[in-house]
Formats: C-alpha cells, sequence, structure tokens
C-alpha cells in the first residue's frame, strides 16, 4: 500500500487547477499534512489561517500555523482575524466569509479543506441523527464550486503520520474536546463506541455510504432539472413523478422564485399542496415560503409569487 503522504500528494495534484489554490490551515494535523502535500508538488500553493479568537492562545496558533507554511515554501500565507459567535454554525460562517475574501484578494482559483475519511463518517453519522434526506446522508462533497477536499480518502491518522514524517507538531484544538458541540460527542465518544463494539471499519462504510448517497443524490438532481426544464410545476406532470423527484421539482421552482431555505417542513407542504405522494391538501394555498415567496395551485400548475 502506497504512503499517506503518496496519496495525499496524488489527490491534492488531481483536484489543484493551474493557478493560485490556497490551503485552509488551521494548524490541526489534517490541515498541516495538506500543506505539506501541496508544498510537494510542482504549482502555486498558497494557505490561509482563520483565527476565530474562540479560545485562549489561538491568535499564537494561528501565527505559528502561518510561520509553519512559510518554511514549508507555500506563498503567499494569509492569517484572518475573525469575530464570531462560539457557536459551530457562526464560526463556520465566518470561516468561509474570510475564505471568500482570500480568494477576492489574492485572485487564487481553489481553496483546499484538510477534511478526511473520519470527517466525512461522522458527516454521515450527524446526518443520520437529523434523520436528513439522501443529500445529508452523502457527506461533504469532493468538489464544490471553489472548494475542494482532497483528503476524504485519508483516514486521521494518515495526516498525523505525515505531519510526523515532515517533522510538524500540530495543534490540538481544546475545544475539540467540549462534548456540548454534538460534533465533538461524535467523534470523542459515539465513534470510538462503534469502533470497539462493531468493528474499526465503521469510518470506512459510513464513507462508502456518503459515496452511495452522493451518486444517487446527483442522479435525482439530475432527473428532477430535466423534469423542471421541461414541464415546470405542471400538476400532471409532477404526479407522474417519483415523490423523491417531484418534491427536488417543486424545491427547484421555490428557489427560482426567490424563497431561501426550503426544508422538509415547507418541502412537505409543498408536495401536500400538488397533490403529491400520500398527503393532499384540499387548500388551494398560500403555502408560506422564506423569502416573502408564497406558493398556490392554480390548476394545471403550481405558482410562486413574491407576497410583498
Amino acid at each position: 500500500m502506497s504512503r499517506p503522504i503518496d496519496r495525499a500528494r496524488t489527490a491534492v495534484a488531481a483536484m489543484a487547477p493551474s493557478g493560485l489554490s490556497l490551503v485552509a490551515v488551521s494548524g490541526g494535523a489534517d490541515s498541516l499534512a495538506l500543506a505539506v502535500a501541496a508544498s510537494q508538488l510542482p504549482g502555486a500553493f498558497g494557505a490561509v489561517v482563520v483565527d476565530h479568537g474562540l479560545q485562549p492562545g489561538s491568535a499564537q496558533a494561528a501565527d505559528r500555523a502561518a510561520q509553519q507554511c512559510r518554511e514549508l515554501g507555500l506563498d503567499p500565507v494569509l492569517v484572518r482575524r475573525v469575530r464570531t459567535r462560539p457557536d459551530e454554525a457562526s464560526a463556520r460562517t465566518a470561516r468561509y466569509e474570510a475564505f471568500e475574501r482570500a480568494l477576492e484578494s489574492t485572485g487564487a482559483q481553489r481553496i483546499l479543506l484538510g477534511h478526511t475519511r473520519d470527517d466525512q463518517a461522522e458527516q454521515v453519522l450527524l446526518g443520520l441523527l437529523r434523520g436528513s434526506g439522501i443529500r445529508s446522508l452523502a457527506g461533504m462533497p469532493a468538489v464544490r464550486g471553489a472548494y475542494a477536499r482532497p483528503l476524504l480518502g485519508l483516514a486521521r491518522e494518515d495526516t498525523e503520520q505525515i505531519c510526523a514524517g515532515a517533522g510538524l507538531e500540530y495543534w490540538e484544538d481544546p475545544s475539540n474536546t467540549d462534548t456540548t458541540y454534538r460534533r465533538n460527542l461524535v467523534r470523542g465518544e459515539i465513534m470510538p463506541y462503534l469502533r470497539e463494539h462493531l468493528g474499526g471499519h465503521i469510518p470506512q462504510a459510513l464513507a462508502r455510504t456518503a459515496q452511495l448517497a452522493a451518486a444517487d443524490a446527483d442522479a435525482l438532481d439530475l432527473w428532477a432539472g430535466r423534469a423542471w426544464a421541461e414541464h415546470g410545476t405542471d400538476l400532471k406532470a409532477l404526479a407522474a413523478l417519483p415523490p423523491a423527484v417531484a418534491s427536488r421539482v417543486l424545491r427547484l421552482a421555490a428557489a427560482e422564485a426567490g424563497a431561501k431555505n426550503v426544508g422538509r417542513e415547507r418541502t412537505a407542504a409543498l408536495c401536500a399542496l400538488a397533490g403529491v405522494g400520500t398527503a393532499k391538501s384540499k387548500s388551494a394555498g398560500p403555502v408560506q415560503l422564506d423569502g416573502k415567496i408564497s406558493a398556490y395551485r392554480r390548476s394545471p400548475v403550481i405558482v410562486f409569487t413574491d407576497s410583498l
């Protein structure tokens, strides 16, 4: 079997465009391993380090990570300080806003993220715990827009081995042990329990589930896109589709009209309005959606209007 660093280099090379790519580096093992792999490839690679300011010593950890990237030869190396609330969603929003600014200021074409197979397994498990649909079970995409995750085929222990081989000490974020965050609970307690009682193959099995779910979700999205383009929200056409496809058509139509965050509950209401599935509404509407958009049944179609 090839060495982790060889697999990491191959994966990075496959996802890096010809222009500048920035490695998102936190100072942890995963992102530093990604920086090591990028530094050993031809091409233009820089780094962006985001300091959320939520932990004592985070500024020093960010500066140290930036210096490690410079010593690896990455250029440019940016450090971005952000202000955020201490919840995971707020921190993520602030982080990606910093990434977008880094892309704009450097002209980079891609941000490389250090998520591993273990992160993917945890993401799938979190989706299961939320009772989410197939797209959520598909986990994190390898590539989406300007963002790529080359290390989804490597385990977390592989990244630690890469750092050891490069002589790099990585930072352990103290917040990772705080199990009041659901992700940390999954990582620190639930996954180790599953490994112990069901076998060490659990992360690979969950990551494989993500790959299969992603392929199925992509196929359903493609089917829905074609149906939407051909028939719009025609009620007879929707009734002829499987509910999994018809519901996607309705979400596409809602998004096209300007609705935002059309989640499970509102999707179910749209399906009932359109007579899709088993629950059918006698009312012709409206179904109120985020973004001040309302949906009505106006035979032969579903109509979306701005309620302002």
